[in-house]
């Protein structure tokens, strides 16, 4: 048995170390356009100096031997003929496979604000060669506009906070990552950010990029009429997941990306999807779950992607770390909430009819495990007789002989 697996990041990885253990004697295939394998998730260590290219690798040392993996580095694959079982690569060379997993992610997406798209020293925040690119623009400009407040865009904050360059921060919403925090937990980084000289630009858009002569950015201007210094922009408005190879392929893809089903299966026999390539949930936790479910899935075992929520993120920058998950606003008054707030450590459920949708906690973590009980055990929060965010462990302990939990 052939699998190839092309891409080499969260979904790629696991899953050809999953099949291997599973199968001790098949081939296993991975092609990547990636020369190094890295976390996406700490690329802006590498930027801040923390890490270097070797440490951003999250695989042990000697991986591919380890597991026997042939390795196609450097390659992209340009289509695939589902008839015949074949990739073609962007050098000619065809592949044939038995069962392949599509995992190639995703990429930046520039949007169309006039001259963005043409102008010079723009770039996203998605590969290694960005980040390089952007750590060497950093020592040579003086002004840095970064394109949206979402975990990307502040990625790239984080990671040039301590670089001589004065940065602004714009943002369409009206905070600081607004999918992950409400305006609280925001608040307690915005002023963070303040204190070490960026400019927050919130609920504007940035609607043309001012070029010179040589199309080098001199400035982007808002809606507001205000022009923002700049000679670099990253912009991390979104990604669209790398489908482009697929088309007229016979695989279906929708608006968003690849469409998987919960065992990781396309619509066509011995081709399934794993991580960003479906433009669904993007991150790192999930796309490493879509990975292993549909590595076993090929290799014949049956499993299923169970996941309570779509969105679960920690982040931890300027000295504060925070968990989010789910919603983290309610969506109308239906929805119930309880907060509590004690210093700079916050905590906030949102549940409804018992069931909980979201949470934030921020400052100390230690809640989380809790949380994470209720969630997993799925507790109806209104039979819980003593103040939520009082529950500990012990609590988990009693149990009434049709182990129904008692609080």
């Amino acid at each position: 048995m052939k699998y190839v697996i092309v891409g080499a990041s969260a979904s790629g990885i696991n899953a050809a170390r999953a099949i291997r253990q599973f199968n001790k004697e098949c081939e296993i295939i991975l092609i990547s356009k990636d020369t190094y394998v890295y976390s996406r998730c700490i690329l802006h260590h590498f930027l801040d100096g923390r890490r270097d290219i070797e440490d951003l690798d999250f695989t042990p040392d000697n991986f591919f031997e380890m597991y026997k993996i042939e390795w196609i580095k450097g390659r992209e694959v340009i289509s695939i003929d589902i008839k015949e079982k074949s990739l073609t690569l962007d050098n000619g060379q065809n592949i044939n496979y038995d069962k392949v997993l599509l995992a190639t992610g995703s990429s930046s997406f520039l949007p169309p604000i006039e001259n963005l798209r043409s102008a010079n020293n723009v770039i996203g925040l998605r590969n290694l060669d960005d980040v390089i690119k952007i750590k060497e623009m950093a020592k040579k400009v003086k002004n840095i506009a970064i394109l949206g407040a979402g975990l990307v865009g502040v990625d790239a904050l984080a990671g040039l906070l301590h670089y001589d360059v004065n940065i602004t921060l714009i943002e369409m919403g009206d905070r600081l990552l607004p999918l992950q925090l409400d305006k609280y937990a925001a608040s307690a980084y915005e002023e963070r950010l303040i204190k070490e000289g960026v400019n927050l630009k919130f609920g504007v858009r940035a609607e043309k990029v001012i070029v010179d002569n040589d199309n080098n950015p001199t400035a982007i201007k808002l809606n507001t009429g205000e022009e923002i210094p700049c000679e670099f922009i990253i912009a991390c408005a979104g990604v669209r997941a790398n489908v482009g190879f697929l088309k007229d392929s016979g695989i279906e893809c929708d608006k968003f990306g690849l469409i998987i089903n919960e065992k990781g299966e396309t619509n066509v026999k011995d081709v399934y999807g794993a991580g960003d390539i479906t433009g669904r949930n993007p991150i790192w936790p999930t796309a490493v779950k879509e990975g292993i479910i549909a590595a076993n899935n090929m290799v014949g075992k049956e499993t299923y992607m169970e996941d309570f929520f779509g969105s679960k993120n920690t982040m931890n920058f300027c000295g504060l770390a925070t968990m989010s998950l789910g919603v983290v606003v309610k969506p109308d008054d239906t929805y119930e909430e309880v907060i509590d707030i004690d210093g700079k450590d916050y905590k906030k459920i949102i549940y409804k009819d018992g069931e909980i949708y979201g949470a934030i906690i921020q400052g100390d973590l230690s809640y989380v495990g809790v949380l994470t009980q209720l969630i997993k055990e799925k507790i109806n929060v209104n039979r819980v007789k003593k103040p939520l965010f009082d529950i500990d462990y012990s609590d988990f302990f009693n149990e009434t002989r049709d182990l129904q939990f008692v609080y």
